[in-house]
């Protein structure tokens, strides 16, 4: 397989480590990131003046000369699908995709077909640079199969390393909706009490805690306050609902796994039909209905939203925002409620 070389001398006060190093110092427009890296030291794909060094501690000195062979991107064994693909943004760089629920983002042992990537492989033609030394498509974040909305998938190294270092820096901007149990609003002196949570100024509750996988059901995280990795949502609620529920904005400053859902289960107010960490509350047909009662019950996934999508453009710098409408089903449940929705 042909290889292209990227060639370059190490700067003044290098890092000690050979990886370090290199991450400082390998061309922007080579478009290599740091994990990239340590696989081609490991592969032998670097040489430190004309020596292969494959030990990322290797000691290296202001001027050393380092040539890399970076290899083609080789083809995948994913399978292209043609599925349909509700698509918001595209350009060489990367493409902003409105995933309906039920999608899975990325083929698994228990789901290899019918995935967003098995669709985008179709969908993009071949017509890929790489990512990662494979010609599949970057996925930089995820959102859960049974949420719909918005998600930014990369078409190159380039645009992949450039939006993974804003995901990372948690400068993304990320807002879903959700439909939630109760009105968790600064009226409610309970919320006062949940460590985590804090209401600032403007009445948003910002939820500060650590998430971590649980410890018997591996299926789900669980908040903590000790070891996890930090995760903090804030939440507004845009409309109350009979006073039973409410339509609510989550914004996220970090992007942990089910953070929203664990989240707004950690302060008692779980999302209608979320199988996982709503619970089993019921809404009372005295109170509410029977056509909302029943909407309720019958809502079969987690009523979670990812509504707008913003980030600088990895190549061009440009600030870039998406929205994506509430999906039907969603909209339904809202109404059903008694709240207002427009496609």
């Amino acid at each position: 397989m042909a290889a292209s070389l990227v060639t370059f001398t190490l700067g003044p006060t290098p890092p000690p480590r050979l990886d370090k190093a290199l991450s400082r110092d390998v061309p922007a427009e080579a478009s290599l990131s740091r994990s990239r890296l340590v696989r081609l030291l490991a592969e032998g794909a670097v040489r430190v003046n004309g020596a292969v060094v494959t030990d990322a501690k290797a000691k290296v000195a202001e001027g050393d000369e380092v040539e890399i062979a970076v290899p083609e991107a080789a083809e995948v064994e994913m399978v292209a699908e043609d599925i349909p693909l509700e698509i918001a943004f595209e350009d060489e760089h990367f493409v902003v995709v409105n995933k309906p629920a039920g999608m899975v983002v990325h083929p698994a042992p228990g789901s290899p077909r019918g995935t967003l990537v098995n669709a985008l492989l179709h969908h993009f033609g071949g017509e890929l640079s790489g990512v990662g030394g494979e010609k599949r498509p970057g996925i930089v974040h995820r959102i859960d199969k049974d949420t719909s909305g918005l998600l930014v998938v990369a078409k190159s190294d380039a645009a992949h390393h450039g939006l993974a270092e804003q995901f990372e820096a948690h400068t993304a901007r990320r807002h879903y909706l959700a439909l939630c149990y109760g009105i968790p609003d600064g009226s409610e002196p309970r919320l006062r009490g949940i460590k985590g949570t804090h209401f600032e100024p403007d009445g948003t509750l910002r939820i500060t805690t650590q998430l971590a996988r649980h410890k018997t059901d591996r299926q789900r995280q669980a908040v903590c306050f000790t070891g996890g990795r930090h995760a903090v949502t804030r939440v507004q609620v845009v409309e109350r609902l009979q006073e039973v529920a409410a339509l609510v904005q989550c914004r996220l400053e970090t992007g942990r796994t089910h953070q929203i859902r664990a989240h707004m289960s950690h302060i008692g107010h779980g999302l209608i039909g979320d199988p996982v960490y709503g619970g089993r509350r019921k809404l009372s047909e005295r109170a509410v209905g029977a056509e909302a009662a029943e909407a309720v019950r019958a809502f079969s996934r987690q009523a979670l939203h990812a509504a707008s999508l913003g980030f600088a453009h990895p190549v061009e710098g440009t600030e870039m925002d998406f929205a994506a409408p509430m999906p039907d089903d969603m909209g339904a449940l809202l109404v059903a409620l008694g709240g207002s929705f427009s496609a």
